[in-house]
């Protein structure tokens, strides 16, 4: 009995399910931990093979000499060392020059493309906020050049930029009469004028999507009190709406800047293989030097270059934007 007494005494002390909580619950605990990472498995081996092995391979053939005779098996191709980097950057040289021209096509391009798609996306995105008829049929038709397939699209274009029957001369020389004569559009210098055309139409559906959204979260009441205060639509939209977005702004920007800078489909489609030396744009250069040149060593060489700018780039950027938020945040 006194046994059995005992037994009752330590049940009673420890009941049941919490004598020994580690054994029990460890392995359901350590379940739910891993189970995003597990659900996040498959699309990181993606990721690992569409993108990740693809750039180890093309660090590698960056020091190779790989051409045209090594085609059937690049792994034979001897290696160069650095010399595929000191040919890219060589600047003397016609290859470095060449670059440096695209280079600078590519960072003149890319910045008026992106201050273009973010000035008219937020200004079309204020325009939205207020309440009228029709307001859903336009937001809608405002979506619709990020909406189409890029290719379908910047053929339109092509067609739209011919000399002889495009719609653009049609306007601007037969109806308007702006121009006195018919322009070249897809050649000569105003190619850097109609691809800039064509990346604003198709870019700025998306800053105006993505302000759009941030306008969503700034409070009405602070419009009302800036109303009040006798503040008109500029200084609100300088005071309230611009502060408000800058989070939003800080990654729009970012993300801009990398679609652009990286654009390939828009030329390679509006001028096809060989761009006008105006609007050689770094990603058809390098797509030329690789495919057509059938020097895949220095094109790869020069594709590492672009990644190692943009990475700086981007770390420089992300580190004087947060810099900029911590005062604010304080």
């Amino acid at each position: 009995m006194t046994t059995t007494a005992s037994a009752e005494a330590t049940a009673q002390q420890n009941p049941a399910g919490a004598a020994h909580p580690g054994p029990h619950r460890r392995p359901g605990r350590i379940r739910r931990i891993g189970l995003p990472y597990l659900l996040l498995l498959p699309a990181l081996l993606l990721e690992l093979l569409v993108h990740l092995v693809p750039m180890v391979i093309g660090i590698v053939m960056s020091f190779k000499e790989l051409t045209q005779f090594y085609i059937r098996d690049w792994g034979t191709a001897p290696w160069s060392g650095l010399d595929n980097y000191k040919v890219s950057v060589d600047l003397d040289a016609p290859v470095g020059e060449a670059l440096l021209h695209s280079f600078l096509v590519t960072v003149a391009f890319t910045l008026l493309s992106v201050g273009l798609c973010w000035l008219v996306g937020t200004a079309a995105a204020i325009y939205m906020q207020d309440t009228f008829r029709g307001r859903g049929l336009l937001r809608a038709l405002f979506l619709v050049p990020y909406a189409l397939p890029v290719y379908a699209a910047v053929i339109t274009w092509v067609f739209m930029f011919q000399h002889d029957n495009g719609l653009v001369n049609h306007v601007l020389h037969g109806q308007l009469h702006l121009t006195g004569k018919p322009s070249f559009w897809l050649i000569g210098d105003n190619s850097f004028w109609a691809l800039l055309t064509v990346s604003v139409w198709k870019g700025w559906p998306f800053a105006f999507l993505i302000v759009m959204a941030g306008l969503q979260n700034i409070p009405g009441e602070l419009y009302e009190a800036a109303a009040l205060d006798g503040a008109g639509l500029l200084q609100q939209i300088r005071r309230i709406t611009l502060p408000s977005l800058r989070p939003v702004n800080q990654v729009l920007v970012l993300v801009l800047f990398l679609w652009t800078f990286n654009d390939f489909n828009t030329p390679f489609v509006l001028f096809g293989r060989s761009a006008p030396e105006a609007a050689d744009l770094i990603s058809v250069h390098i797509y030329q030097a690789s495919f057509v040149t059938w020097n895949f060593g220095t094109g790869s060489a020069m594709s590492v270059l672009l990644l190692l700018f943009l990475l700086v780039v981007t770390g420089v950027y992300l580190l004087l934007t947060s810099r900029g938020r911590k005062p604010a945040d304080v």
